[in-house]
């Protein structure tokens, strides 16, 4: 049985006690948060730290609560509290939907938002998800908290927009507008549950169904969650029938810099990424 490389375990009692830990460690120390990630790695001695940083100890990082016209979510909240929050329902069903389409139960018992995010695992489900709803992402380090919008925030495949000693804190959801819907599709490997291919829509409707604003994102096809301007900018300004929407969902792949291997090539993917887009911007649509 593969087993990790040694390390000394340190559980943060606080958020201010992970960061200084992390400013002792340096590139020596790697932060847990659900863990389904980085232990694995640390098995197959992939990623050997010699400091592990538990945040599960930390109390006040997991939370759902509506602010100030937006829904605060910590970053220690766990994909089953997410899946199973009526307030989240209630404004965003691309979330929880995504949520319940995360790897298996026991998977999303312990894994969290946060760690989902910080991550940035281009097959995962929860960047893309994020980055459609354009959340701002609260992070705090030791020069104090700074909010990174989503669109800046996936920088490329297992990289972020976060600083060294830095601590994903809180994702923050704008509440939408009246006749917003939104919904998440993907193809999944059977084994994994990883997107091979998937697509987070949300569009906004106005009275006679026109679309005024569209967030379309890609996951799974390439390097990172990406956002799919032509798909976009094709939707606003019309109405949202079958056939608008094909004709939309066919630039889901442009400018994308495909990922092809034994899940699925280049071109398959391709095409997979247009029924992916197509379905889930035509369910957004229903429930706007």
């Amino acid at each position: 049985m593969s087993v990790p490389a040694a390390f000394d375990y340190h559980a943060a009692k606080s958020v201010d006690e992970a960061i200084a830990l992390l400013q002792q460690y340096g590139d020596d120390a790697k932060l847990l948060a659900g863990g389904h990630s980085l232990l694995p790695a640390m098995k197959l001695r992939l990623a050997q730290p010699a400091h592990l940083v538990d945040l599960g100890k930390i109390s006040g990082l997991s939370y759902i609560r509506q602010e100030s016209g937006a829904v605060e979510v910590g970053a220690m909240t766990t994909y089953t509290t997410i899946q199973h929050s009526q307030l989240l329902h209630h404004h965003f069903a691309l979330l929880p939907e995504g949520t319940a389409l995360i790897g298996d139960q026991q998977v999303r018992n312990r894994g969290t938002i946060g760690g989902g995010i910080a991550h940035s695992d281009p097959a995962a489900d929860m960047p893309g998800i994020v980055l459609a709803l354009k959340a701002d992402i609260l992070v705090r380090g030791p020069n104090g908290v700074r909010s990174i919008e989503a669109d800046d925030f996936f920088k490329g495949m297992f990289e972020t927009a976060l600083q060294p000693n830095e601590i994903v804190t809180e994702i923050r959801f704008a509440i939408p507008h009246a006749h917003t819907g939104s919904a998440y599709t993907k193809l999944a490997n059977k084994a994994s549950h990883y997107a091979v291919a998937g697509c987070a829509a949300v569009v906004t409707l106005d009275g006679d169904g026109t679309c005024t604003a569209a967030s379309v994102v890609i996951t799974g096809a390439s390097e990172k969650a990406s956002r799919a301007s032509g798909v976009e900018a094709a939707l606003v300004g019309k109405k949202l029938d079958e056939a608008t929407v094909a004709a939309a969902a066919v630039h889901a792949s442009d400018g994308l810099d495909l990922l092809g291997d034994i899940h699925g090539s280049k071109e398959y993917r391709a095409q997979m990424t247009t029924v992916m887009a197509r379905r889930a911007i035509l369910k957004a649509a229903e429930r706007a």
